[in-house]
């Protein structure tokens, strides 16, 4: 073996180099990248590449070949570091131009070492070319060139020395090479005036650089804890002529391939990692087209545990809001911890736990769900993930008691609740965690309230009015829940008043052998009512009133019946009696004087004309009335006469057109009344019945009109006088002159077919 020793010098240090001519590339491409300057033990900066011009490895001697250093970013700019046959020639610029054969390198500041590029320079005859660079799967040209280029019959190309095919033309293309070390020649052949002849080439082995270099692992972090992220990145990278392919990464643990497999990503983030995850992890790269494909170095992940440390219990609701019948849910968590932690859930006093959860998570809840009152006491929990466990504080859980429905009781100070009595309202909730707030309410109107602090029941007094009377209700309210109790009826008992004794007819004097009605009534007092009817104190009978109001007796009228009447009203608290009424009587039915005059003045007949009053207070009807009735009869004749009223058949306008005649005159007040009545009110009188020729044939015109005289407050309905009220009746008549009269008569008296007629007060009530 022949062998030869060169020195040579990289990176400034000093060392030797034995090998054999065949091995020199590799042996020096191995010692470039040990001791070359700059490189990064790491592979992580890209390496930089040479280009050459022309672009053939192998040319004539005597020529010469540009090189060109290039890095990933752009074209170099300054000095780069230039190398041949692993000796420094020093910082250049970014292209040198060559004329001798050797081993040529350079690198970038932004770059690692470049593929070494073996430059010859052949003083042959006939050499064999390579285009360069080229990558793996690259297509390669050969081209087989004579110095002296002469006319040649043929050129064969040979590839470990065996013939690959005959052709005319002086190139070959191979496709998609690879790194191997096969070895290709050719030959020439052709003739001459001395006869024929052949030339052979030097072998050559393509210098075939990898299209990228071998995919590195990295993890960060390199040492992950037990519940956090892990980025995996499948590290390499295509030279910048190459930039164009896409590389397709895919990730591996173990021999088990990860989500989400294939992709175009070099990165892969694994959310969580936890102890039984340390195992070996290794990556794989490729290209479509070509097809190439290269992995990764294994690397070792360990996962690190993390003690489980704080540890934590809280409660939802809190305890002073956990009601009973709803959920408790207790949430216990720790700091930290990592891996699957075990929690578990206890109450103080007794044996066995209330839950246990193992998860992988820095928390887990227990559901209580319908918590009752024997569940109040004091809870802890604990966390393990095997390192031992941890125990939480203890909390004290007091479920809190909505208020039940209370029971209202009434305590009265006799059997029967009178006005002025003082009663207690007992409210009182069997369960329910204080404070209780107790709310009474009367007909759903609150009365009042008041608090039991420390639970229990609660009393609220009241006086009792006539008003106090109905339903009573108390609440009990406590925050939780407000709960009503059941409805208590209360009847207060109102004492009668002082009854009224009234006579209908009425007036100050009476005629024997009238049915004279003796009305007793009393303004207040609770049902049932029993009336007494007296004369002279002798009782004439009793009446009771089941539903209260006031109550009549009939008496019909004898020579014995003067004198003073009353009368009384009880309702088992005490009978009251009215004032006494004296009653006289007359010989005969009689008008008062001031009704008799008016009447006359008006041409009228007082024996047609009878007033009635009901009760003690009579009005008579003022002369404007009269004097309206009357112009209201002349119209009406006139109307008639001269054809415009029809003389049957209602008008054509309304009765409510006129204007009705008002009680203007004063009303006189029975002497005998009683000193307690209130003065009546004189109110407009209301129409009650009004028609035109209402069918009879001697009557053109009849009217009924009320007036009503009302007790205290004049402002109040006249509709409402059946208690409080007093109506007089006014029935007025307008008859057509009789057959007999002479029908040329210009004049006629207006007053004297018109008439004041009595009528019943009972059918105006009606």
């Amino acid at each position: 073996m022949n062998l030869r020793w060169e020195r040579s010098l990289a990176s400034d240090k000093m060392g030797f180099l034995c090998h054999r001519p065949d091995q020199v590339p590799v042996l020096l491409w191995l010692l470039l990248l040990i001791l070359a300057p700059g490189r990064e033990q790491s592979g992580t900066l890209p390496k930089a590449f040479l280009l050459l011009e022309p672009p053939w490895s192998r040319t004539f001697k005597g020529e010469k070949v540009k090189l060109t250093c290039k890095d990933d970013h752009s074209w170099v700019q300054g000095y780069v570091s230039w190398y041949n046959n692993g000796i420094s020639l020093g910082s250049r610029p970014g292209t040198i131009q060559i004329d001798k054969s050797g081993y040529y390198t350079c690198k970038t500041p932004r770059s690692s070492l470049s593929d070494p590029v073996h430059v010859e320079f052949l003083s042959d005859w006939l050499i064999l070319q390579a285009s360069h660079p080229v990558f793996e799967g690259d297509d390669v040209t050969l081209r087989c060139l004579g110095k002296k280029e002469k006319k040649t019959y043929e050129k064969t190309f040979y590839k470990n020395k065996e013939e690959m095919r005959h052709h005319s033309q002086s190139e070959v293309t191979i496709h998609s090479v690879s790194m191997d070390n096969n070895e290709y020649h050719c030959t020439a052949s052709g003739e001459s005036v001395l006869g024929s002849w052949t030339e052979t080439s030097k072998a050559l082995k393509i210098q075939v650089q990898e299209l990228f270099p071998q995919p590195v692992l990295r993890a960060r972090p390199s040492q992950p804890t037990e519940g956090n992220p892990v980025n995996l990145k499948c590290e390499t990278w295509l030279p910048p002529p190459r930039s164009y392919i896409w590389l397709r990464f895919c990730f591996f643990r173990e021999d088990k391939v990860l989500e989400p497999g294939w992709s175009n990503s070099s990165e892969l983030q694994i959310p969580t990692m936890w102890s039984e995850d340390s195992e070996s992890y290794w990556c794989q790269a490729k290209t479509a087209t070509p097809h190439i494909i290269k992995q990764s170095l294994r690397s070792q992940i360990h996962v690190q545990r993390i003690p489980v440390s704080d540890v934590n219990l809280e409660i939802q609701p809190p305890g002073d809001q956990l009601i009973e019948g709803g959920d408790m849910v207790l949430i216990c968590s720790v700091a930290k911890g990592t891996g699957t932690i075990a929690f578990s859930w206890h109450r103080e006093g007794t044996k066995r736990s209330l839950g246990r959860k193992m998860v992988r998570a820095l928390s887990a809840e227990l559901r209580i769900a319908a918590v009752r009152e024997q569940d109040a006491g004091r809870y802890y929990c604990s966390a393990d993930n095997i390192q031992g466990p941890i125990l939480s504080k203890r909390i004290r859980v007091t479920p809190r008691i909505p208020a039940s429905h209370p029971i209202l009781t009434v305590k009265t100070p006799r059997a029967l609740a009178v006005v002025g009595d003082v009663v207690e309202l007992r409210c009182e909730a069997q369960r329910g965690s204080p404070p209780i707030l107790y709310r009474y309410y009367h007909e759903d109107v609150i009365l009042g309230t008041n608090s039991a602090p420390s639970g229990g029941g609660a009393s609220f007094n009241l006086s009792l009015t006539a008003e106090h009377s109905g339903n009573y209700a108390c609440e009990a309210d406590n925050s939780l829940r407000a709960q009503r109790s059941e409805a208590v009826t209360l009847s207060v008992t109102v004492p009668v008043s002082r009854p009224v004794l009234t006579f209908n007819p009425a007036g100050p004097q009476a005629v024997v052998g009238d049915l004279l009605e003796l009305r007793c009534e009393v303004q207040r007092g609770s049902p049932p009512i029993l009336y007494w009817f007296y004369h002279e104190d002798v009782i004439l009978g009793n009446i009771s009133a089941p539903s209260g109001g006031g109550a009549s007796f009939n008496l019909s009228l004898t020579t014995e019946h003067s004198g003073n009447y009353s009368c009384g009203a009880d309702n088992g608290l005490g009978v009251q009696r009215s004032y006494m009424v004296t009653l006289n009587f007359t010989g005969q039915k009689d008008l008062p004087p001031e009704l008799k005059y008016r009447s006359s003045h008006l041409g009228l007949s007082t024996s047609k004309v009878i007033h009635i009053t009901v009760g003690f207070i009579g009005c008579l009807l003022s002369v404007s009335g009269l004097a309206a009735t009357a112009y209201l009869v002349s119209y009406f004749r006139t109307q008639r006469k001269s054809g415009r009223l029809p003389a049957t058949g209602t008008p054509s306008y309304s009765p409510k057109e006129h204007q009705e005649p008002s009680w203007s005159g004063p009303c006189s007040t029975d002497p005998h009344t009683p000193p307690h009545s209130e003065p009546p009110a004189v109110m407009e009188p209301q129409p009650v019945y009004s028609n035109v020729n209402p069918g009879d044939d001697n009557l053109v015109y009849s009217q009924i009109w009320s007036s009503q005289q009302t007790k205290g407050n004049p402002a109040r309905s006249p509709r409402t006088h059946r208690r409080n009220e007093e109506p007089a009746v006014i029935y007025s008549e307008l008859k057509k002159a009789q057959p007999e009269d002479t029908a040329g008569q210009a004049h006629e008296d207006p007053a004297e077919n018109y008439e004041n007629l009595p009528c019943a007060p009972s059918a105006l009530d009606h």
